[in-house]
């Protein structure tokens, strides 16, 4: 990967991608981002060494939803550590990131911090002892890409007012005793982190750790212990992509994260973390152009971990 030129491959990818526009569509669920255009397209890459190059709409904020669960889930474990697992689980759903039988039936544990009884059990915890996690997210988020970033309001608004199966999943969850919190904070500060507004550059950026056992170039920092990021790194693979993410690592073959605002961000440990952005969906709630993006990425440069 690193004798190739990246900004080539990203060059070649674009071209690549145009296609398949149109054979999905946005999260019009959420008012606010079905304004965005179907059309967008972004991708950049940081390689652990300081390489950078990006393509597209790789400047432009977007909103990056369910990967904020990623800064959550880092946040909970350093500084709750194994505590995290008595609340959630590791294992793979096999169903809709907002389902709710299934959550019924294993007594209100969510399988794993990336669906979004997950997330929320996350945010409760955090709650116990920070008095507004979802700027604790942005600000670690911002830290993590080497500049400010800031959540989309307007977004929060519109998804909290549309939020009527996470809060039957909080409530649910607040009966079984899995979160302590009032129901209808936890899906608030839920709805406030998922609206954080950030760039693919700054995505690539603010995931490096992942790639680099940890360590963030960017600041020049440890992050999190190597073990951790690799146990982050391998709930990334077998649960980032919610009930497709079989399909999505035999295509792509990369630990990764999606959002329903069109972002997926992948890692290549060791050696880079990837973000693109397309807000077409597909029926699991992921990017259509973005997973064929890092699909031809990984086949150009032979950087799948599988």
């Amino acid at each position: 990967m690193d004798e190739l030129s990246i900004a080539d491959v990203l060059a070649e990818v674009a071209v690549l991608v145009k296609p398949h526009f149109g054979k999905g569509r946005p999260a019009d669920y959420i008012p606010q981002l079905a304004c965005v255009s179907p059309t967008k397209f972004g991708m950049a890459v940081r390689l652990v060494s300081g390489e950078e190059a990006a393509v597209g709409d790789a400047d432009e904020g977007f909103s990056v939803q369910s990967i904020t669960k990623v800064f959550s889930l880092g946040l909970a474990l350093n500084r709750f550590g194994d505590e995290v697992w008595t609340r959630v689980g590791k294992e793979p759903s096999g169903t809709p990131f907002n389902h709710l039988s299934q959550l019924e039936a294993e007594d209100g544990v969510p399988r794993n911090p990336f669906i979004n009884a997950g997330a929320l059990a996350i945010s409760d915890l955090l709650m116990d002892v920070f008095k507004d996690p979802p700027a604790l997210v942005r600000g670690f988020a911002g830290f993590l890409a080497g500049e400010k970033v800031e959540i989309d309001e307007a977004v929060a608004a519109s998804e909290l007012a549309h939020a009527w199966q996470n809060r039957a999943i909080a409530n649910l969850m607040r009966g079984k005793g899995t979160i302590t919190h009032d129901p209808e904070a936890v899906v608030a500060a839920y709805c406030r982190q998922c609206a954080l507004t950030m760039s693919c550059r700054q995505l690539a950026r603010a995931m490096l750790p992942l790639a680099a056992g940890g360590f963030s170039p960017i600041v020049e920092e440890t992050i999190f212990p190597e073990r951790l990021s690799r146990r982050l790194n391998a709930l990334l693979l077998t649960c980032g992509i919610y009930d497709s993410v079989g399909s999505f690592a035999y295509r792509v073959g990369l630990p990764a994260k999606s959002g329903v605002g069109g972002g997926i961000v992948a890692i290549v440990p060791g050696k880079a973390a990837i973000a693109v952005w397309s807000p077409e969906l597909d029926r699991f709630g992921t990017s259509v152009v973005g997973t064929v993006a890092l699909e031809r990425f990984s086949q150009l440069t032979n950087c799948s971990v599988l």
